[in-house]
């Protein structure tokens, strides 16, 4: 399987692979060998399993002195972004520093070593006018991330995620709850499965590149997430 501007035989990297849509687009991008070499930056190394520990490389790096670790973003023709924290476990000056100052830092290094296609999951409604924290952090680093100018950037727009979350997240949980009873009916409005948008993400770069820079809002997320089957279908 090729990608535009990567592909099998080319090489990507992950950012965010601890998170719920991390995990799954790791998982997709090894079950469909989309790329030859998948390198995993994060804080500290993942345990993975066996299979899939053999099948990637962990780059461990300190997003303090992120700068430092120059290195472990070189070489690589796709990044993936799915890094981010909440206010609530990070407090309102963690947030928009690992939102958006890490990965605005990371998307500089990416393209300072020969990235070519920068994916980053971002959050319906992201305005950098905004007067709600969440959504001001993600419209800001959106206009970061573009200002590098990388070849390709697809940003991602979803709506709130159906996952099931390794943390606790009690007023999540119950928007979940109420949104999974919602997307029977109205399956495109408000919410999105994290497996749909990992597969869009896969999806984009398999796609030839329609412009700089594109925007998926979060129906056409679930209408890309369907371009690419899922796996054992």
């Amino acid at each position: 399987m090729a990608a535009a501007g990567g592909g099998s035989g080319g090489s990507c990297f992950v950012l965010g692979a601890s998170g719920e849509t991390g995990r799954v687009l790791l998982r997709e991008l090894l079950a469909r060998r989309v790329f030859a070499r998948v390198t995993l930056i994060g804080r500290r190394r993942l345990s993975l399993g066996e299979e899939a520990e053999a099948a990637v490389e962990q780059a461990v790096v300190d997003f303090e002195r992120l700068g430092e670790h120059a290195a472990a973003f070189q070489g690589h023709d796709v990044g993936f972004c799915c890094l981010g924290t909440t206010r609530a476990k990070a407090g309102a000056d963690g947030f928009v520093r690992v939102d958006r100052d890490y990965v605005a830092q990371a998307a500089e290094l990416a393209r300072a070593g020969g990235c070519k296609h920068f994916v980053l999951q971002s959050s319906r409604g992201a305005n950098a006018q905004s007067r709600f924290l969440y959504l001001r952090v993600k419209g800001e680093v959106e206009n970061l991330v573009q200002a590098v100018g990388f070849d390709r950037c697809t940003i991602l727009r979803p709506a709130v995620l159906l996952c099931k979350r390794q943390e606790s997240r009690p007023t999540e949980w119950i928007a979940q709850q109420f949104l999974g009873v919602v997307a029977r009916v109205f399956p495109t409005a408000y919410s999105v499965p994290v497996e749909t948008v990992a597969r869009a993400m896969v999806a984009c770069v398999l796609q030839p590149g329609e412009g700089k820079v594109k925007v998926l809002e979060n129906g056409a997320i679930h209408e890309l997430g369907k371009a690419v089957p899922q796996q054992g279908t």
